[in-house]
């Protein structure tokens, strides 16, 4: 038998129009089209059935028929208008609730909001110059023997070669500290810092508007100076001052040819001045094996790929190296390679120099790339935790609007209406939220200013692309917090809600599954903040090798010239002066010297070390508290001192311990004529740390000569205050106009770990947070087993148990819950911790009563926390329980 065709229409022609159509339409319409269809297709063949089928749902395609418009949309329109009526009403009704919860959504979003700010100021640095993709600083890698040096400087030729030898790059330009002069207005000298030596092209190379002044030609004059508004405004009250002169330590004029903008807060150098490289002698001249000591910044051409130029820096580094090692110590640069020695250029981008950078000779200090993904991390924890929190608190409160929900489905309303009134709700009370956080934030910037040493503005938030993101932010974190609680409630089948039957099962486990994540960042940011505040502390106690209290560090000494010992001399007949020691060398600044010496007179690189070379007088080690652990210090009265080594265990240990009292040391004098000058070693004094923490302490040498960078005076006695004023006095009359300048050698310690302790700060207040956060969430799902547990409570209670068995009964859950938590937290917290610890060279071991002790504050915060719902619940009357049911 013969089968029969079909006699449907297309199915997509079918799900098209169910689609386009209002549903109105689909059941009135619908139907019609189908039997036409049938008629249609007994009397002509198929596809022209199916032909005249599409062309009738085509003809649908009008404003009328369309869904979501017509009387469609003013229901959507009026059932929106109830969304919010509802939620006011809810507000209205559950004042307490809706207050913790907006709270606890408006703390963590504002918390996310400086962590942001903070974020986004830090990967901001140097993106503002119109050629910062193009700009690269140069920065040398070298290896000799066992010495190995990762610098941000390079040579003084290599700029002006790279440009003549490589097309690809168009222009360079260099800078290099200054140190700082005394500029006289009126009767009074006023000390300029920031000062540095600069390159003409440097305008060409970063974005520095100049307000007046020609840029092309700023700093092509000798004995001229560039200088920042700030510092116009200082000395002329007024910023058109191009052609005035300003008067330098007393006696030199400097001519102003521009003054620029401001720099801004977020640029890895921030000089105030800058001064013209043409008048150094040095500016072009150098070897290439030499002096490494300037920052050297390469300007691309456009369209060049960097992986392009740095092998043409190799090379270019190889023709002219190669001879110079040739001629200094004998030997070819294939043979200097052979023996794991080398010299290696690389390259950093401008906007990666401040957090991916940390290298000997950097302008400023810089930043850490490691923090900015703790604080991202931190800011989703508490995010995380926040949304966590509205998600329990609103389940928690599912009991009361149970009845509420079965009403609406037995009235007809569908499940996606439902799950669209919940989600509005949440949406509208994380914009409530948003609006709280943004005040906030407002409110806590100056005190979050001060902690971070930053300073930021205000008007951060106000951008329409920060405006924008906080919108979305809104909707985003409103929806996503918003969507549990939504389709829970909406899934409530209404005879078992109206019969008064809860939910539980599944949507039990889920629960307590955010709440084990919601601890376990809070027990991840507990230990975190315990192990980086003992790392603080054990920088701060640690013996770093000299005696940093009460000792005064005075400045400005190389402005008195033949006066400086005049002033010593003075110093010491001060009542609480122990000791005084005139040198800039100190271990808590800058202020650094590399050098190397040969064991050997052949200037083998097998037998080179590279030190620190600090000079110093005979009462330094005395002033820092220093230890000379063998041999002897150095002596005025000695004229061979002047050939004299002090080193420190470091140097020791590389050259081998044994017999080194009285060993000779070869420094190269004169490369051209490799004339050497010989050096004895005198006596070998206990490491001390000169530089962060992070990096072990490196081998230094102390070599006997004057140093006018500064004085340092070491104080006894209680009164420090009257013996700073004594020295002061002191000072006004050797010194006359020069200012009196000082720190204490224990804040300058402090400052070389500000940012540590900054962090540490910050962490600590951003883990607080977190955990009240998660206390509310807990009290919130406290809150719902209470309710949902109210007949057993009465039960209980009728049959004798007490409020401590209650109470212990409905904590046990809990605490479960926090205990998964610790599990999951401690060996991720153990991991983070150790991997930052990593970064110090001297830091705490990982002790495990560290983590207990994290463990046990989450316990006890958790326990307080449903511990009061608990015992509330516990001394409910019973009958009322009962009746509740």
């Amino acid at each position: 038998m013969k089968r029969s065709a079909p006699t449907s229409p297309p199915r997509w022609a079918i799900r098209f129009f169910k689609w386009l159509c209002n549903d109105h339409l689909v059941e009135a319409v619908l139907g019609d089209m189908i039997e036409l269809y049938e008629r249609r297709r007994k009397s002509m063949p198929r596809w022209k059935a199916n032909l005249l089928f599409i062309a009738n749902v085509l003809q649908f395609i009008q404003p009328f028929a369309i869904r979501g418009k017509s009387s469609q949309s003013l229901n959507t329109i009026s059932m929106y208008k109830n969304y919010l009526t509802i939620t006011w009403r809810t507000f209205r009704k559950s004042t307490g609730y809706s207050v913790i919860n907006i709270a606890g959504l408006a703390v963590g979003l504002s918390a996310c909001l400086l962590i942001g700010l903070y974020v986004r100021h830090e990967l901001s640095y140097d993106n503002f110059h119109e050629k910062a993709a193009r700009v690269f600083r140069v920065n040398m890698e070298l290896k000799f023997g066992d010495n190995h040096l990762n610098l941000a400087v390079a040579n003084p030729l290599f700029g002006e070669t790279a440009k003549n030898e490589i097309q690809e790059i168009e222009t360079f330009t260099r800078l290099q500290w200054y140190g700082s002069f005394l500029v006289k207005k009126g009767n009074e000298n006023i000390k300029e810092e920031n000062v540095a030596w600069a390159d003409s092209t440097l305008f060409d190379v970063f974005t520095m508007p100049m307000i007046s002044g020609n840029p092309k030609t700023a700093l092509t004059e000798p004995n001229s100076i560039v200088i920042t508004e700030s510092v116009a405004r200082k000395y002329f009250e007024e910023t058109d001052v191009a052609s005035e002169t300003l008067t330098q330590n007393n006696n030199e004029s400097r001519k102003i040819t521009g003054v620029i903008k401001d720099l801004p807060s977020n640029m890895h150098f921030r000089f105030t001045s800058f001064v013209p490289i043409i008048e150094r002698d040095d500016a072009l001249d150098g070897t290439w094996a030499g002096s490494q000591n300037w920052n050297t910044y390469l300007l691309l051409k456009e369209g060049v790929n960097v992986n392009e130029v740095v092998p043409l820096l190799k090379k270019m580094l190889d023709r002219h190296l190669g001879p110079q090692l040739q001629q200094v110590i004998g030997k070819s640069l294939e043979e200097f390679n052979k023996e794991g020695n080398f010299f290696k250029a690389s390259l950093t981008a401008l906007p990666d120099i401040y957090l991916r950078s940390d290298r000997i000779g950097e302008l400023y200090g810089v930043g850490n790339i490691q923090y900015v993904y703790i604080f991202s991390a931190i800011a989703v924890c508490i995010l995380f935790i926040a949304i966590i929190n509205f998600m329990n608190l609103a389940t928690a409160r599912s009991a009361n609007r149970a009845r509420e929900v079965g009403m609406r489905k037995v009235m007809g309303s569908m499940k996606g209406a439902l799950v669209a009134q919940f989600i509005t709700e949440s949406v509208l009370t994380c914009a409530a939220a948003m609006l709280f956080a943004v005040a906030i934030t407002i409110a806590v910037f100056p005190f979050f200013n001060e902690l971070t040493g930053k300073s930021l503005e205000v008007s951060l938030l106000m951008t329409p692309a920060v405006m924008i993101g906080l919108v979305v932010l809104a909707l985003i974190v409103g929806i996503v917090s918003g969507s549990y609680p939504a389709f829970y409630l909406s899934a409530f089948q209404p005879v078992s809600v109206l019969k008064g039957i809860g939910t539980s099962g599944k949507r039990s486990m889920f629960r307590n599954v955010l709440v084990i994540f919601q601890f376990a960042a809070s027990v991840l940011l507990i230990a975190g903040t315990l192990i980086v505040f003992r790392q603080l502390q054990y920088i701060q106690h640690k013996d770093v090798g000299y005696q940093r209290d009460q000792v005064l560090i005075i400045y400005n000494i190389d402005k008195l010239g033949n006066r400086t010992e005049v002033l010593k001399t003075n110093l010491l007949q001060v009542r609480g002066v122990e000791k005084t020691t005139i040198t800039g060398y100190l271990p808590v600044n800058y202020y650094r010297n590399n050098d190397s010496f040969f064991t050997s007179q052949s200037l083998d690189t097998k037998d080179m070390i590279s030190m620190q070379k600090w000079q110093v007088d005979e009462d330094y080690l005395e002033t820092m508290g220093m230890q000379l652990i063998e041999g002897r210090n150095f002596s005025k009265d000695l004229a061979a001192d002047s050939a004299s080594l002090i080193i420190n265990e470091s140097a020791a240990k590389f050259l081998g311990n044994e017999g080194l009292l009285e060993k000779k040391l070869y420094r190269i004098e004169d490369e051209s004529t490799r004339t050497l000058k010989e050096f004895r070693i005198i006596g070998i004094v206990k490491d001390f740390n000169f530089s962060s923490m992070r990096e072990a302490v490196k081998p230094l040498t102390f070599i006997y000569g004057s140093n006018d960078g500064g004085m340092s005076v070491r104080l006894s006695g209680t009164d420090i205050t009257q013996t700073v004023s004594a020295i002061e006095n002191i000072w006004k009359t050797v010194a006359l106009d020069i200012p009196f300048e000082y720190s204490f050698m224990d804040a300058d310690f402090d400052r070389l770990y500000q940012g540590e302790r900054q962090s540490g700060k910050l962490i600590t207040y951003f883990a607080t947070l977190s955990i009240l956060i998660s206390c509310l969430g807990l009290f919130g799902l406290a809150t719902f087993m209470a309710e949902q547990r109210t007949k057993e409570i009465g039960i209980r209670k009728v049959m004798g148990a007490s409020v401590p068995g209650i109470t212990a009964l409905l904590s046990k859950d809990f605490l479960t819950v926090v205990v998964y938590a610790i599990v999951i937290a401690v060996p991720v917290a153990l991991y983070f911790t150790n991997k930052w610890l990593q970064d110090f060279a001297y830091h705490i071991d990982l002790e495990w009563w560290i983590f207990v002790v994290a463990s046990l504050l989450a316990l006890v915060i958790a326990l307080l926390t449903v511990s009061v719902q608990s015992i509330k619940a516990a001394v409910q009357n019973p009958v009322n329980s009962l009746r509740s049911e």
